[in-house]
């Protein structure tokens, strides 16, 4: 087996602005990870049924089983590459992105009851998947099921107080992370690729992340 680990990192394309001076990047303990999850689960009873929203990997890789899946949409949000991306599709060298709801517009995207029993552990392993930097902000929103039902989802929003907002990017910049970035969970490009296949396989087409991904590719 040939040893890899001395390979060249791949070059970045020159880009201005990229990548971005994030500053030090710093991982939340155990101890704020469940402050912040006691903290959005306090009006929780622990024993009923929740709803989450997923407009990104969710929607392909859940990571919990699911009494319900359903198809979905949130207002006042909408989906984006707003997040810099320093570990799961980026290094801290050459940044990849995410997707975050950011806010204005609308979203669709997948719901998923958990049941509430069994369902600590879950949220355990979501919070230390979802908010390893605290970079989004958990809240309940309102949310829409495409049978005509409203529930109170559980969503995680962008915050724009912290460094990893990325604002408004350029195609020239989100080409230059497609051509480069990948971190412990691969590129970012095939994380745009799966979402856009996915979001297009549950009959809910996104058609600007479509149209990004074709102009930058």
């Amino acid at each position: 087996m040939s040893d890899t680990s001395q390979l060249p990192a791949p070059l970045v394309p020159a880009c201005p602005g990229y990548p971005p001076a994030l500053g030090e990047a710093r991982l939340l303990g155990e101890a704020e990870l469940a402050a912040s999850l006691a903290d959005t689960m306090r009006h929780w009873d622990g024993a009923s049924d929740l709803w989450l929203f997923g407009y990104g990997s969710l929607i392909w890789n859940p990571g919990m089983p699911a009494a319900e899946t359903v198809r979905a949409r949130v207002r006042g949000y909408h989906r984006g590459l707003y997040l810099w991306s320093r570990v799961n599709r980026g290094t801290p060298e050459q940044p990849g992105l995410v997707l975050a709801l950011d806010r204005g517009g609308s979203c669709t995207g997948m719901a998923f009851r958990l049941a509430g029993e069994g369902a600590r552990p879950h949220l355990e392993a979501l919070w230390r998947r979802e908010m390893p930097m605290g970079s989004y902000r958990p809240a309940w929103l309102p949310c829409w099921l495409a049978d005509g039902r409203r529930v109170d989802a559980l969503a995680f929003v962008m915050r724009r107080d912290v460094p990893t907002y990325t604002g408004k990017l350029s195609d020239e910049t989100v080409k230059a992370v497609f051509g480069c970035a990948t971190g412990r969970y691969g590129t970012t490009l095939d994380y745009v690729r799966r979402t856009v296949e996915a979001l297009r396989e549950c009959g809910m087409p996104d058609r600007a992340l479509e149209a990004l991904l074709k102009r930058c590719l």
